[in-house]
């Protein structure tokens, strides 16, 4: 008890000491010894460093998991499994949850009706999109969380405790290079006071105590010189490590864009065999009567805001013939759209790229985005087509159109 209490008093002591010490340093009234240029530009990078990868870090765990505290309590599950230090179980994701959704209203919908089976359609696609999420997220958590992590919670806090090893070190050694120079002072002065005296036998003891005092102060000096430079010495190696922590973040940083690439490409392939899927079903299984029903202001317009229904006798330059510039061109002859039947062959798929308002009842008016089944027929300008949309036909022009297959 009485050792711990002693330890308990000296440590005190010591810290009081270099409060002292700092204190004064921060006021300008006492010396600092500084730290070599190369050790400074160490650590100016090593804290560089480690505030950007922290802020990397965070940022990358918002972009793997937007909501940390949802109803699934996923974030504070992770913290109890590193806490107990196993392995994190494989999670449903939100894309797999909501094709098990469609998938069960399927069954209570009708598999056989057209919205059931397009139900398990998307379901199984929204499944697949789910499952590539959930790899990309444990490929990520793996190879670019985990090597982030294991900086900030390892290396870093091994630097960080050298670093304040360094400054205690620093400090006792300008206390010490302070306790010398007192101790020189008062010998000198003690010098000057014995040799001012006539009899010099009552200031010889006082004398031989200080220069005791001083080279005491000295050994003290050497010694802290010494423990200052050999943790400096540490210090250094450990900051010069940040080079090798560098390349490997350079490593986990290629292998993370390498799955994100992997994951949207995955994710471009689903939805386009989606689509073609959706898209190859029969029009009376997908009705287009939401695509009339769109609100046209949140659909896409034509390059030129200049319509032909505010400037009679203009059309865009959507449709402008190489011949005449800025006019119209119109289907050579009269043409009776009612009279045209849809060819056995030949009939193809289009995604309409702009709005476009029919000039008269021959002609069909389209909204961007909306899928409509178009086709030619003998005799009619190659500028246009008649498309149809359910009971709905008329001419379109083909440079409003995307020809789907």
């Amino acid at each position: 008890m009485d050792f711990n209490l002693k330890k308990l008093t000296s440590d005190a002591g010591v810290f009081f000491t270099r409060a002292v010490q700092f204190t004064e340093e921060k006021l300008g009234s006492a010396e600092k010894t500084e730290l070599d240029a190369h050790l400074e530009n160490l650590i100016a990078r090593a804290d560089c460093t480690k505030n950007w990868t922290e802020k990397i870090f965070r940022q990358t765990e918002v972009l793997l998991q937007p909501n940390p505290i949802d109803h699934t309590g996923a974030r504070i599950e992770e913290f109890f499994y590193e806490k107990l230090d196993k392995k994190i179980p494989s999670r449903t994701t939100n894309g797999e949850l909501l094709g098990q959704y469609m998938l069960d209203a399927a069954k209570d919908f009708g598999p056989g009706t057209p919205y059931g089976s397009t139900l398990i359609t998307v379901g199984e696609y929204q499944s697949r999109l789910g499952g590539a999420e959930r790899e990309f997220l444990q490929t990520s958590a793996i190879n670019f969380l985990t090597p982030l992590r294991n900086f900030l919670e390892g290396d870093w806090r091994t630097i960080s405790k050298e670093r304040r090893l360094l400054e205690n070190r620093r400090l006792d050694l300008d206390i010490c290079k302070a306790r010398v120079k007192k101790a020189k002072q008062a010998e000198a002065k003690a010098a000057c006071e014995g040799d001012a005296e006539p009899d010099f036998q009552e200031t010889r003891p006082r004398n031989y105590v200080l220069s005791a005092s001083a080279s005491a102060a000295e050994q003290e000096l050497r010694v802290a010189q010494t423990e200052f430079d050999r943790q400096a010495e540490v210090t250094r190696l450990l900051l010069e490590g940040i080079s090798s922590t560098h390349v490997n973040h350079l490593r986990c940083l290629h292998e993370f864009v390498e799955a994100q690439a992997t994951y949207y490409a995955q994710c471009h392939q689903y939805m386009q065999e989606l689509q073609k899927e959706l898209s190859s079903a029969n029009s009376d299984t997908y009705p287009n009567s939401f695509a009339s029903n769109a609100n046209p202001s949140t659909s896409a317009t034509c390059p030129s805001p200049v319509s032909s229904a505010t400037l009679p006798g203009v059309s865009p330059p959507c449709l402008a013939s190489t011949s005449t510039p800025g006019i119209a061109r119109e289907p050579s002859g009269p043409l009776k759209i009612q009279d045209v039947q849809q060819p056995s062959t030949g009939h193809r798929k289009a995604k309409v790229l702009y709005d476009y308002d029919a000039h008269d009842t021959s002609e069909l008016s389209l909204l961007a985005d909306e899928l409509i089944t178009v086709y030619t027929v003998p005799g009619m300008d190659p500028d246009w087509l008649v498309g149809e949309r359910g009971n709905q036909k008329g001419k379109v022009p083909v440079t409003y159109l995307e020809l789907l297959s």
